[in-house]
């Protein structure tokens, strides 16, 4: 829907106000075996116009992993294609790593009307591609196929692309969706134990702020799925798949309304204050999610001094964190680094802290009042209590 206002001022002078809305429509699909080649899920509709082209973009893990059944998927099916390898791993998360995206898109000759490109791997690998496809000629269709579980239930569901830029997290980025995310749990099988932890972290997120009963989920079965990399159990067992479906569920209830961020106030940004950074001052120690968990440990130990979180909630909720062998401490996690952080946060969310605090577990409010001093007292309060359950940071 649009229309075109025309506005004349006592000067005489004409202006025109233009107003468009765009609607928004793509498809996130949970699936199994997206890489047989009888599987159609990867390539969609097909035109009926001379042969089918697809440029497939992996991370080098993929490849290493996949390389072989992805080729054979496009060659089972007659596609002329091509495979662009990038480098895993958030430090190549970078403006360079996208153009190369784009001029493989330009050497391929991709027809973006009708050849989405095919992006195959992590959270990482999705933002840098789907970047890449929102500024290739202003719009060219992409599909992504998430290959780790925060891909699955994070980077794989909104619309948000972006790379690292001047030594912050996602400085340069867009909204645009995908055509459509195919979610394949199967690929999780190949993940090092670390990373299922890491994309728990993104589900314990939603569980903290919007879904007690995940909460609950996670607290008794959490350790099983995670040893399980989130695969069914025996017979017909499968608490990973219910959390999976909550944990999407819960965050496309939070974006759809607001999908471009009009409204700053976001209880998906809850963990999302500190830790990009921290994240970017620790590379390549922390994962994101494993940043994130730091965040919300942080501020589930805020939430708890302002009589927001019980301190039976608060131990409950470290407790789940270290029992999913996730990190809720580090050295970096200074008063400086914490005051900046939240000063850059201000600068993002338009003037505001619109910082999200849990209340209780499965709920949350925002507050614009926290002090230097206040944060300083809570990553005291977190380090001691932190240090004595686990180990600070990976190997």
């Amino acid at each position: 829907m649009s229309e075109i206002g025309l506005y004349v001022n006592n000067s005489n002078t004409k202006s025109w106000t233009v107003r468009n809305v765009q609607p928004v429509e793509y498809d996130v699909v949970l699936c199994e075996n997206v890489l047989d080649p009888a599987n159609p899920s990867i390539l969609g509709p097909i035109p009926g116009q001379g042969r089918v082209r697809r440029l497939v973009v992996v991370d080098a893990n993929v490849d290493a992993l996949f390389g072989q059944a992805i080729r054979a998927y496009f060659d089972g099916n007659d596609v002329e294609h091509r495979v662009l390898v990038l480098e895993p791993g958030e430090t190549n998360k970078t403006v360079e790593a996208s153009m190369r995206v784009t001029t493989a898109m330009d050497e391929f000759g991709v027809d973006r009307r009708r050849e989405p490109v095919i992006a195959i791997g992590g959270g990482v690998l999705l933002d840098i591609v789907g970047y890449a496809c929102s500024v290739y000629r202003r719009a060219t269709p992409f599909v992504r196929v998430p290959t780790t579980l925060i891909g699955l239930v994070d980077a794989g569901v909104g619309v948000k692309t972006g790379v690292n830029a001047n030594g912050h997290k996602n400085r340069i980025g867009t909204y645009f969706a995908a055509e459509r995310t195919l979610l394949d749990r199967k690929f999780l099988t190949t993940l090092p134990r670390r990373h299922v932890s890491n994309g728990l972290a993104e589900i314990l997120k939603i569980a903290l702020i919007k879904d007690r009963e995940l909460f609950d989920l996670m607290e008794v079965t959490g350790e099983h799925v995670l040893e399980a990399k989130m695969q069914p159990g025996p017979g017909s067992v499968d608490p990973a798949l219910e959390i999976i479906e909550r944990a999407i569920h819960g965050m496309l209830a939070e974006l759809q309304p607001n999908l471009w961020e009009k409204t700053l106030e976001r209880v998906v940004d809850y963990g999302h204050t500190f830790s990009p950074s921290l994240e970017m001052a620790a590379l390549p120690a922390l994962l994101h999610g494993e940043a994130v968990c730091i965040d919300m440990a942080l501020t589930t130990c805020l939430a708890e001094q302002r009589g927001l979180v019980s301190e039976e909630e608060r131990r409950r909720i470290l407790e789940l964190m270290t029992r999913l062998e996730l990190p809720t401490w580090h050295p970096l996690l200074t008063a400086e680094l914490l005051e900046k952080a939240l000063a850059d946060t201000v600068r993002h969310r338009d003037g505001q802290q619109r910082l999200p605090l849990p209340v209780g577990i499965g709920s949350a409010c925002f507050v614009n009042d926290v002090r230097p001093e206040e944060l300083a007292q809570a990553a005291a309060a977190l380090e001691d209590v932190a240090l004595a359950q686990a180990p600070a940071v990976h190997a």
